[in-house]
């Protein structure tokens, strides 16, 4: 039987959709209540703008065979112990039996800010894997476990500012790697995923490109095949399928 990818493109654009839509109505009741932040922060704190492809993590999970497995969302119960921090907080969980079997974290960009945000985001992803590899190495997920599958996604406005080639990065005493040389910020994003997936950090990484446009259209692109997400749901899917094939 194969893969059941749940229509996940028409999901995807709605929720790409709900993505602009829930920023913006964030924004605009932290104006009402006098309580916004500076730029764009407002709409980024309430917390809720990527719930729709979290959603669509959950259809996979339900359509694949682990219907029966116990799937975490609320930030109450999303964290997992860490080795070099105690904790870290994740966006999704998926649990079987007591056994981790994904958690996939989910981030965006939006602008007017991209260069240091960008590289922020990749701090925050190299990092959160070698912290995540590290303790299960050393059991803190359990003994004799199957690797989980660990997935990150990223939504990045896509804008004048985020698809200009860069000028800007350079490296006083050694040259820097030649795929940098002139990447937008999209192009950065891409090489990052897809450096993260070869290194293997993340079983999966993705980037999408989307135009605040889309708030109406839930139109997005893709930068990559193998940072696509037709490929991240594909491996996602995969991965809960053998699960389900293992627990029968």
């Amino acid at each position: 039987m194969g893969l059941d990818l749940t229509d996940y493109e028409a999901k995807a654009c709605n929720a790409t959709m709900a993505f602009w839509g829930n920023r913006q109505k964030a924004l605009e009741a932290k104006i009402e209540a006098g309580t916004v932040d500076t730029g764009e922060r407002g709409a980024v704190t309430a917390g809720n703008t990527m719930d729709g492809f979290t959603a669509l993590i959950i259809d996979l999970v339900q359509a694949n065979g682990l219907a029966h497995a116990k799937i975490y969302r609320r930030r109450s119960v999303l964290t997992l112990p860490g080795f070099f921090r105690p904790t870290k907080l994740w966006d999704i969980l998926v649990i079987l039996d007591g056994r981790l079997i994904a958690a996939v974290e989910m981030k965006s960009h939006v602008g007017p800010s991209f260069g240091n945000n960008a590289n922020n985001r990749a701090e925050e992803a190299i990092g959160t894997a070698h912290d995540f590899w590290t303790a299960y190495r050393e059991g803190a997920f359990g003994t004799d476990t199957a690797r989980p599958f660990v997935g990150w996604l990223v939504m990045v406005e896509d804008a004048d500012k985020s698809r200009r080639p860069s000028q800007r990065e350079s490296s006083r005493h050694f040259p820097i790697f030649e795929e940098f040389r002139g990447a937008s910020y999209l192009d950065r994003y891409d090489i990052l995923c897809k450096k993260l997936v070869l290194e293997s950090l993340y079983t999966a990484a993705c980037v999408l490109a989307s135009p605040r446009s889309a708030v109406t259209t839930g139109v997005y692109e893709d930068m990559s095949d193998l940072t696509s997400l037709k490929s991240f749901v594909a491996s996602f899917a995969a991965h809960i399928a053998a699960e389900a094939a293992r627990s029968q």
